[in-house]
C-alpha cells in the first residue's frame, strides 16, 4: 500500500472477493531522512495515508523496512548506471528486486500467499493450445495489458519470472482509472482525489542531477562533438545527459538544433548531431525476460522502447556473432524510431500479452 488510491482500493476490493487481507508499506528509507517530500510514494505522508486507509478496510497493517534492499538495489543501480552512460529505469527493478523479491519473502513471513499491488495490468494461465506462439509456453503465467490501455504499466513489469507473477495479483487490471476513483469515492476512502506521482520516488524535487551528486557522482568535464570528431563545446559530466536530449548543451551559434545522439562513457564523450540522426532502425536487448517458449527463428512484435512509446512493429531475431552475444537479441524496427535509449527497456508485444523484453544496449 503507497498511501494512494490504486493500493487503496485493491486492498479494498481484494476484501469484497474474499481474500484475507493484510496491508503492507516498505519503508525505503529512514524515517528522520530529510530530503524525501512527505507525499513520496512510502513516505511520511504516504505512510500515514495508508495506515489510514487500512484502519477504514479493519485490516492489519505493516510498515516493513526495506531500506538497505532499496538502497542497493535500486539507488545505487540508479546512480552507477547514469555514470555509465545510461538512462535506468527503476521502477522496473524496484518491481522485480524488492516488491515481487524481498517484499514478498517477509509478506510471507507474515503468512501472506499472495502479493497484490495497484498496477494496471492482468495476469491469466495459457490454455492448452496449439500454436507456434504458445504451444510450448502452456500452463504458463501470462501478463496481459489492462483494460485502460492509458495506465497500463506491463512495461515496468515485464521483468518478473514466473514464480513471481505465479504470487501476484493485479486487481485493477479490469478497471480504469475514473472506475477506480468512482469506488473509492464512494466507499468513502480519503484519498479518492489523491493526485498521482510521475516522478521518480526518491529523487527530492524531481533533480536527478542532484541525487546523483549526493550519491558521489562527481562531475567530470569532457568533449561534446560530432559524429566525425568535430568538438563543439565541453560537458561537465555524461550524467547530465541522456539520448535525444537538447537542452543544456549550451552550444549556440549552430545552423542547425543539435540532440544528444549517444554517451561514449569511455571517452567521456557526448556525441551530438540533427535531429534525424536520432532515427534508428535497429537495436540490441541484454539480459532478456521470456514470458512464452524462448524463441528460435525471428519473431514479429510489437516492442516498446520506453514507457511513453505507443509501440511499433519489429523483428526480434539472434544477433550475428550470437555465440559472443549471450543473452542478446537482435530488434530490427520495421519503421526506424527515434532516442532509442540504452538503459531502457524494450518489451515485446502481441496484441495485448506480453511476449517478454530486455534491456537496450
Amino acid at each position: 500500500m503507497s498511501g494512494g488510491v490504486d493500493s487503496s482500493v485493491a486492498a479494498y476490493l481484494l476484501k469484497q472477493q474474499g481474500y484475507d487481507v493484510i496491508g503492507l508499506t516498505f519503508r525505503a528509507w529512514p524515517q528522520d531522512c530529510r530530503s524525501i517530500e512527505e507525499d513520496k510514494c512510502c513516505g511520511p505522508q504516504a505512510v500515514a495515508d495508508a495506515r489510514m486507509v487500512a484502519h477504514s478496510l479493519d485490516i492489519p497493517y505493516y510498515v516493513i523496512d526495506e531500506i538497505e534492499t532499496f538502497k542497493r538495489e535500486v539507488m545505487d543501480y540508479f546512480a552507477a548506471e547514469y555514470q555509465r552512460g545510461r538512462t535506468p529505469n527503476p521502477c522496473v527493478i524496484c518491481n522485480e528486486r524488492v516488491k515481487f523479491g524481498s517484499l514478498l519473502r517477509k509478506a510471507e513471513g507474515l503468512g501472506a500467499e499472495m502479493i497484490a499491488t495497484g498496477h494496471y495490468a492482468r495476469i491469466t494461465k495459457a490454455e492448452p493450445r496449439e500454436t507456434p506462439l504458445s504451444s510450448a509456453a502452456n500452463g504458463r503465467y501470462e501478463l496481459r495489458r489492462a483494460r485502460d490501455e492509458r495506465k497500463d504499466q506491463t512495461y515496468f513489469l515485464f521483468a518478473l519470472r514466473q514464480d513471481q507473477l505465479a504470487r501476484a495479483l493485479f486487481p485493477l487490471g479490469e478497471l480504469t482509472k475514473t472506475e477506480v476513483r468512482s469506488i473509492a469515492k464512494e466507499i468513502g476512502l480519503k484519498t479518492y482525489g489523491k493526485e498521482e506521482s510521475q516522478e521518480v520516488c526518491f529523487v527530492p524535487e524531481n533533480d536527478y542531477r542532484k541525487f546523483l551528486r549526493a550519491s558521489g557522482v562527481g562531475d567530470k568535464k569532457g568533449e561534446i562533438v560530432t559524429r566525425a570528431g568535430k568538438t563543439l563545446g565541453h560537458h561537465a559530466g555524461i550524467h547530465n545527459f541522456t539520448v535525444g536530449q537538447r537542452e543544456g548543451l549550451n552550444l549556440g551559434g549552430q545552423p542547425r538544433p543539435l540532440y544528444v545522439l549517444e554517451l561514449d562513457s569511455a571517452a567521456n564523450r557526448v556525441i551530438v548531431g540533427p535531429a534525424e540522426e536520432l532515427l534508428r532502425g535497429e537495436f540490441e536487448v541484454s539480459d532478456c525476460v521470456w514470458h512464452i517458449a524462448e524463441p528460435v527463428e525471428p519473431l514479429e512484435v510489437t516492442v516498446k522502447p520506453r514507457h511513453q512509446h505507443p509501440g511499433c512493429a519489429a523483428v526480434v531475431e539472434r544477433p550475428a556473432f550470437a555465440e559472443a552475444r549471450a543473452g542478446r537479441r537482435s530488434v530490427r524496427l520495421l519503421e526506424p524510431q527515434r532516442a532509442i535509449t540504452p538503459g531502457q527497456a524494450g518489451v515485446f508485444y502481441r496484441d495485448d500479452l506480453v511476449l517478454g523484453g530486455g534491456w537496450i544496449c
